[in-house]
């Protein structure tokens, strides 16, 4: 009787783990196929230098990667994109979350404003950095115009060395602050409402109950918003690419590893150099998302 009923849970049980694995199979091959592999090929591309007209690879061992610790310009585009990650995901998640808290209140017409805000989220990117070019315009943009309105002289927003990355974090920032807010928003309306009827009980401020409660239990939805913006800040391409041409005296110090990887690979026609600049973002990448893992302990509050 015993070994019956070990058998048939035995079949439950088999039965429960084979439908889990069914439901996630589309996940995980799509995460073999998409990332897993390209990963495993482009590690392989790097030991090999592309040969003539981009035809035959020549296998090199890790002269790619010397020469890539030694190219000056390899740093400076490390530089540009950590400085951009740094412009454009603390601005971002801050304006989000001050948005996701005033949508979150009792306001008329809340759902046209989530989505006015959602609405650069789902433009093409191309479209929306031609638009950004045109108010930067140094001749006949609107932003030029406004200034010049009040007296001001006119900026060159795109081609000064000093303003262009600025320039393009401030699109960075409009672009994910209405997805950044979404989810921010989602997290928010999870939080019972209990805690703030009971600190309303206690006389607590509005501002006391954002730090105190709000905060606190926002904090994975927080964590999360925070390693997805990181990871998305760091492979910043198109709008660099649609704003800055490497004639323009701008280049140098916006520069991204991703435009790198591809002025390398498409431009230059040489492939393996062009992976090892994509592996060493992906170890960037990975090491700043560790340290996140690590640092979440000290202040993600999981309910």
């Amino acid at each position: 009787m015993n070994k019956q009923i070990a058998r048939r849970i035995s079949k439950q049980t088999w039965g429960e783990w084979s439908w889990g694995w069914f439901l996630i199979a589309p996940t995980i091959i799509g995460l073999i196929v998409l990332n897993i592999i390209p990963i495993i090929q482009t590690a392989y591309l790097s030991l090999f230098k592309s040969g003539d007209f981009g035809r035959g690879n020549i296998y090199v061992g890790l002269d790619n990667y010397r020469k890539m610790f030694s190219d000056v310009q390899v740093w400076h585009s490390v530089g540009n994109t950590l400085l951009y990650a740094l412009l454009v995901v603390p601005t971002s998640i801050a304006i989000s979350l001050i948005v996701a808290v005033f949508l979150n209140g009792k306001i008329c017409g809340k759902s046209i404003y989530r989505t006015i805000y959602f609405i650069p989220m789902v433009a093409a990117p191309a479209a929306v950095t031609m638009v950004w070019r045109w108010l930067y315009n140094e001749h006949f943009g609107l932003i030029n115009y406004l200034l010049s309105r009040i007296g001001a002289d006119a900026v060159d927003w795109v081609g000064s060395p000093k303003l262009s990355l600025i320039s393009i974090a401030i699109i960075g920032i409009w672009s994910v602050i209405g997805y950044n807010m979404v989810l921010l928003l989602a997290g928010l309306q999870e939080i019972p409402k209990d805690f703030y009827e009971a600190s309303d009980i206690d006389g607590a401020s509005r501002f006391r109950q954002f730090f105190v409660i709000t905060l606190p239990l926002l904090s994975p939805t927080l964590f999360f918003v925070v390693v997805t913006s990181i990871i998305q800040a760091m492979q910043v391409f198109d709008v660099i690419y649609m704003m800055i041409d490497v004639t323009s005296p701008a280049y140098e110090h916006t520069v991204s590893l991703v435009y790198l990887f591809y002025n390398n690979s498409f431009k230059y026609s040489n492939k393996g150099y062009g992976s090892a600049i994509v592996i060493l973002l992906l170890a960037i990448i990975l090491i700043i998302t560790f340290i996140q893992m690590r640092a979440q302990k000290k202040w993600v509050n999981y309910m």
